[in-house]
Order: structure tokens, then sequence, then C-alpha cells
């Protein structure tokens, strides 16, 4: 009667893997498939079984548990937009926080701009740093000048 139970354990271990997006089960479905080898193969030994089951399910589990979470984990990647953190960017339109205006050129492209101090103009041709991204607009910083 032990490989119902068996039997039992591998179907619920794989429908509970089927309905989760990560790895949870798939180890106690592998040590409940030998564990239902092993009922066959000696009914009335209930605790090889059990043995059987605990050992290739954390057999299964050292093995791939580690390897499994490496490729199912979910890494931040960084958006195309992302690039231009940080980078120079030429105004191209006075930049006006209080009348909402002010455009920025960097890498060939052109961004609405606003600066991180709300009352901070800047004027056409000058450098600025782009220090964040909100919506479609950067948010920009006078570039520091250096004195030579």
């Amino acid at each position: 009667m032990w490989w119902i139970v068996w039997l039992v354990i591998c179907i619920a271990s794989v429908v509970l893997e089927a309905a989760s997006p990560q790895l949870t089960s798939i180890w106690f479905a592998l040590g409940g498939l030998a564990a239902l080898i092993t009922s066959f193969i000696k009914p009335d030994l209930w605790w090889l079984q059990l043995l059987i089951f605990v050992i290739v399910s954390a057999a299964a589990l050292a093995a791939t548990r580690p390897l499994a979470k490496k490729l199912l984990s979910k890494k931040a990647e960084r958006m195309n937009a992302d690039r231009f953190i940080d980078e120079e960017a030429v105004v191209v339109q006075k930049i006006s926080n209080v009348l909402g205006e002010g455009q920025v050129k960097s890498k060939g492209t052109i961004w609405s701009a606003k600066t991180e101090d709300e009352n901070e103009t800047v004027d056409v041709g000058e450098t600025v740093v782009i220090k964040r991204i909100e919506g479609v607009k950067v948010i920009v910083k006078k570039k520091e000048r250096t004195e030579q």
C-alpha cells in the first residue's frame, strides 16, 4: 500500500511545481519516484522507502538548487535609457523649471529636461550632467567647471 503514498507524493509535487513560477518541489517528485520504485521491490520495508525518499530528495536538491537558483534569479536589467545617467549633455533650449521648458542633447538624443534645483536656470550651450530620468524628462545638474 505504500506505493499509493509515493504515487500521491510524486503527483502532488509535479502539480505544485507546474503551478509555481520557481523551482519548489521537483526534488520531492524525484525522491517520491525513487521510493515508489523501491516500494515495488521491497513492499514491506517502509523505512527503507522513506530513507530512499529522503536521500534522493536531498541529493537532488543539493545537486540542482544552486544551479537552478543562479539560472532563475532575476537580475536587474539596465534599460536602454539608463546609459544616459551620469553622462554629459548640452543644453539646446534654455532650462527653466518655473516655465516648464528646457531641452538637452546627449549622444545624439534630445531630451526634455529640468534641473534638480527648482529655481535654477541653465542657458543654451552650457554643459550639464544627467542625474536621473523621470518619465520622459532627464533631471540635470550644471557641470562643475574645472580651472586649468
